[in-house]
């Protein structure tokens, strides 16, 4: 970071500068102020931090508290407005009349259906249940006895009984809201609502924070987390356990408390550490609670405070990160001080430096560029010869293809002069003996003549417009080709040769419609290429027949063309493609058919092998589908 320049040592401190000196005591100086800012940093974090939560939680609680005491205060009312129908004081009265009995079952399942509720029954003074809204259920709560629940004993006294337990009957949690019915002064009997407030659980089950409400015994029974049901906030002294299993309210309780490590009490709330389920290490958790006076509930929110560890360790990062830079920021200023001493001394010499190799590299960029000018006139004038002997290249090889093309022309001129001679004969025929029908009046005769000659003359035509397409240059542009009509063209054009050969040609293309990218003209020359070669392998055979088969493989076209001929011979199978190179006799070709159906298939994106078979030789053209 610093070069080496000559400095004075500081007296009293043996090989250490007086710029060094310093820095060493500012080093030491930042250390102790890293410390202290960490220090206040994180305590200012946490402590608004903390608050911040406790807010968030005391407004949570207290919307958990209204919606509690909505969900009790809707039912409070029933049970005494209940107490006052003269059918159930009839009832208690008289609790041997099975009709009123029955009447009454029917009664109370209707009111149950309306408000909602979980179960409503009937008790007389001795807690016998003798008439039931689930009078129709497996196991009804009549003739049940629940004389031992409290909220029946607040109801006997002349009071709203109120309770919250497990059904002994159902098994089910549920709140019991209790009535005295009276017959004037005399309490006959107690009617009793129970309320299902499982759906408080599933309403606020997907809050962020855990909450739980517990009774005045401190045992958990409505909570977000399943696993801490029927648990304690803190530990239960042996009495208050044996009077919770005497009056049976919640079966199979653990009575363990959640946590043991727990805070100081302060301002109704408390820090307290405890392991959530399904996880191994412990966490700290903000619980804040409210007691609800009308129904002794104490509702429970436990914040997890994990994020103030988080934000303390983000304002620490950014704290430390400034303090950093500020120091780094101080000791760049000191190092530049410190350097513009030196930089000061020698920059007079620099200068004077720079002002010769600035005139030094003026000349070599003048040189330079002179030797780059050159180099750019002779590489344009390479480039313009290059593209001059490729447009030459481009005619020399169309030239090629077309000569090639007419001297396939030539090799099939014997069998089209067959072709064109047979039908000039047959239309010379034709005429002579309409001349003599004519004489002899023997119309019909005549014009079936004619006819015969006008289907001749139509014949030469279309072999004469056949040769034409095919004689004539190609623009070389890529087109969408059927694949049939260009298979369809080239057997008309090698008619007459496989007809003088006799040779039999098999053409299969699936699908039909099968569409290939190419120029239609090049290709109909390469497939005449193909075949002819077929035809002059199969010469001195006896078995003479070409199978030709299209068919579409993935993106792609293969064409396939098997002769029964004698092959390829091994030596000579890796140079068919070469220019110049044929196995044929003198006369018979210049061996350039297969190098220009190779490069024509190139250029179409298309290419073509040769393999030996066992019947002869296999050619495979590929192109890609249309």
């Amino acid at each position: 970071m610093d070069q080496a320049v000559p400095t004075e040592t500081k007296p009293g401190v043996k090989g250490i500068s007086p710029w060094h000196f310093s820095i060493l005591k500012g080093v030491l100086l930042f250390i102790l102020l890293l410390g202290a800012v960490v220090y206040l940093t994180s305590r200012w974090t946490y402590g608004r931090g903390f608050d911040k939560l406790a807010d968030q939680g005391k407004v949570k609680l207290e919307l958990y508290i209204t919606y509690l005491s909505g969900v009790l205060e809707k039912y409070e009312s029933l049970p005494e407005l209940l107490a006052t129908d003269r059918l159930l004081v009839a009832t208690l009265q008289d609790p041997g009349d099975y009709h009123q009995v029955e009447t009454l079952n029917r009664y109370l399942e209707a009111i149950n259906s309306i408000s909602d509720t979980a179960d409503i029954y009937l008790m007389d003074k001795n807690g016998l249940t003798i008439a039931a809204s689930n009078w129709k259920d497996n196991n009804p709560f009549i003739g049940n006895n629940f004389s031992y629940r409290p909220y029946f004993q607040e109801a006997m006294k002349g009071r709203l009984g109120r309770y919250y337990a497990l059904g002994t009957t159902s098994s089910k949690r549920g709140y019991y809201f209790a009535f005295p019915v009276r017959d004037k002064i005399r309490i006959l009997g107690v009617v009793a609502v129970k309320v299902n407030i499982d759906t408080v659980e599933r309403n606020w089950a997907h809050r962020d924070e855990s909450y739980l409400i517990s009774d005045p015994d401190g045992v958990i029974f409505i909570t977000s987390t399943p696993e801490w049901r029927y648990r304690t906030i803190d530990p239960l002294e042996p009495a208050v356990q044996k009077k919770i299993i005497e009056s049976k309210r919640y079966p199979n309780t653990r009575f363990e408390a959640l946590s043991t490590d727990r805070g100081v009490i302060e301002k109704s709330r408390q820090i307290i550490r405890l392991t959530p389920p399904q996880e191994s290490e412990p966490k700290t958790y903000l619980r804040q609670f409210h007691f609800m006076p009308e129904a002794q509930w104490n509702v429970n929110i436990l914040t997890d405070i994990q994020s103030l560890k988080r934000d303390i360790l983000i304002n620490n990062i950014l704290a430390c990160s400034g303090l950093f830079l500020a120091f780094f920021l101080l000791l760049l200023f000191s190092q530049r001080q410190h350097r513009l001493r030196e930089l000061n001394r020698i920059e007079e010499a620099a200068r004077r430096n720079l002002e010769e190799a600035n005139e030094q590299l003026e000349s070599r960029v003048l040189d330079r560029t002179r030797e780059l000018t050159e180099t750019n006139l002779l590489l344009r004038k390479e480039i313009a010869d290059r593209q001059k002997t490729e447009i030459a290249l481009k005619k020399t090889r169309s030239e090629l293809i077309h000569a090639a093309k007419l001297a396939a022309l030539g090799q099939m001129s014997a069998g089209i002069n067959h072709e064109i001679n047979q039908p000039l004969a047959a239309i010379r025929s034709y005429a002579e003996n309409g001349c003599q029908l004519l004489d002899k009046g023997r119309l019909a005769d005549t014009r079936w003549n004619l006819e015969q000659i006008g289907e001749l003359t139509e014949r030469m035509a279309q072999i004469g417009n056949q040769l034409k397409l095919f004689s004539r240059k190609s623009s070389g542009q890529m087109t969408v080709v059927p694949v049939h009509g260009v298979m369809d063209g080239t057997l008309e054009i090698l008619g007459p040769a496989i007809k003088k050969s006799g040779v039999t040609v098999q053409v299969r293309i699936v699908p039909e419609d099968l569409r290939v990218k190419a120029n239609n003209v090049l290709l109909q020359q390469v497939l005449v290429n193909v075949i002819s070669n077929g035809i002059q392998a199969m010469e001195e055979g006896d078995r003479k027949e070409i199978t030709i088969e299209a068919k579409l493989e993935a993106a792609m076209v293969t064409i396939v063309f098997e002769d029964c001929g004698a092959g390829i011979p091994p030596e000579h199978l890796p140079h068919i493609f070469e220019p110049f190179y044929t196995t044929k006799k003198s006369g018979q070709g210049l061996g350039l058919g297969l190098t220009i159906s190779d490069r024509i298939l190139l250029d179409m994106n298309g290419k073509i092998t040769a393999v030996n078979t066992r019947r002869g030789a296999r050619f495979q053209i590929t192109l890609e589908k249309a």
